[in-house]
Order: structure tokens, then C-alpha cells, then sequence
């Protein structure tokens, strides 16, 4: 099953019985990248800063002195509601004199963050693995071009008696194939291990 995430930030406004709601939304990696973004969008002149992530099988919300329940719950369920994963969305409410009720609330929170959300550019998340591939030098220029060819990204390359060892992050679908296609191109010589397999 694809997971998505945001391609880029997102941001959706909405009024709702005078009181103003902005929906901001980023893709984000860690809990700390979540809780940064809280602190460079949340608006201290606001009324409520509430907010909800999800990472993977980590989420974590806050109403933001709304009743309990009616906004950090409401902006979660937008967030998985579209399936998105590594999104972390802050709506920032300045209340207009009205109020909502704990529907309201809901509603108000929930709509604009799902909306902010609908409206976003998406990206498919692709599960990666470390590997190191390694072979004689004279395989050098094979190693490197296979390492493009399958969506690697190097991320050091070391130099011993046997030959290059490459280390690099590589798409955990592209690794079966991978192993093949540099056994292929070494005449069996080079070798491919996997992070997992340590």
C-alpha cells in the first residue's frame, strides 16, 4: 500500500461565525520538525494555536485551550481521513464574538484542516534501505552508474585493498533488482549488502 505525504506546505483560510481559522500544513520527518513548525506559524495574537501530526505510528495533538476534544482530535482525523502520513497541521483561530459550540468547534477545525489538506500537492513516501555495494576498481564506474540507474543516493564511498565500497540510501524496492543487475555488470564479483542484513 502507497503512503503520501505534502509535496510542499499548504495553507487554507476559513470564517465561520466571524471567528477567522488559517490551516497550515508541512510535510515533516520528525517530531521535532513538527513541533518547529508549531513554533514558526503559531500566532501569539491569536485566540488558539491547535494542532495535530502524524509520523508513521506516532501522532500527537492539542486542543489549545478549546473544550477538549473539539480541535487537536478533529485536525488529527482530517490528516487521516486523506491517508496522509508525515504532515503536521496547525490551525490558528481568532475568535469573533460568536460562539461556536463544541459541533462548531469541530466542524470549524476539522473543515479547514481537511480542506487546507484536499487542496495540497502530494508526494508517494518511498521506504528506503542503507546498502553498501562494493567491488573491484575496475567496477568503479559500474558501481556509481548502477547507484543512479536504481534511485540511489550516495552517502560516502570508501577506498580498500579489495576495491570501492559505496554506501548509499536506496529505494527498498529497487534492491532485489539491484543485487541482480550488479552481479550482472561485475561478472559476479560485486556485492550488495543491506542495512537489515548486518
Amino acid at each position: 500500500m502507497s503512503r503520501e505525504t505534502l509535496a510542499a506546505r499548504a495553507r487554507f483560510e476559513l470564517e465561520v461565525k466571524k471567528s477567522r481559522h488559517l490551516a497550515q500544513a508541512a510535510p515533516v520527518a520528525t517530531p521535532e520538525e513538527a513541533l518547529a513548525f508549531l513554533d514558526e506559524v503559531a500566532e501569539p495574537s491569536a485566540t488558539h494555536n491547535c494542532w495535530a501530526y502524524r509520523i508513521g505510528q506516532h501522532y500527537r495533538f492539542s486542543d489549545d485551550g478549546e473544550p477538549a476534544g473539539t480541535a487537536g482530535r478533529p485536525i488529527l482525523a482530517a490528516i487521516e481521513g486523506q491517508g496522509l502520513d508525515g504532515v503536521m497541521v496547525v490551525v490558528t483561530r481568532w475568535f469573533g464574538g460568536i460562539k461556536l459550540g463544541a459541533g462548531g468547534l469541530v466542524r470549524a477545525y476539522g473543515g479547514a484542516a481537511a480542506e487546507c489538506l484536499r487542496g495540497a500537492p502530494r508526494t508517494r513516501i518511498i521506504d528506503t534501505v542503507e546498502a553498501w555495494l562494493g567491488a573491484g576498481f575496475e567496477h568503479a564506474g559500474n558501481l556509481h552508474s548502477l547507484l543512479a540507474q536504481f534511485s540511489g543516493e550516495k552517502l560516502d564511498e570508501q577506498y580498500s585493498a579489495d576495491g570501492l565500497v559505496l554506501h548509499a540510501r536506496i529505494p527498498c524496492d529497487n534492491a532485489r533488482p539491484l543485487a541482480e543487475a550488479l552481479r550482472d555488470a561485475t561478472r559476479g564479483q560485486g556485492r550488495l549488502r543491506l542495512a537489515a542484513d548486518s
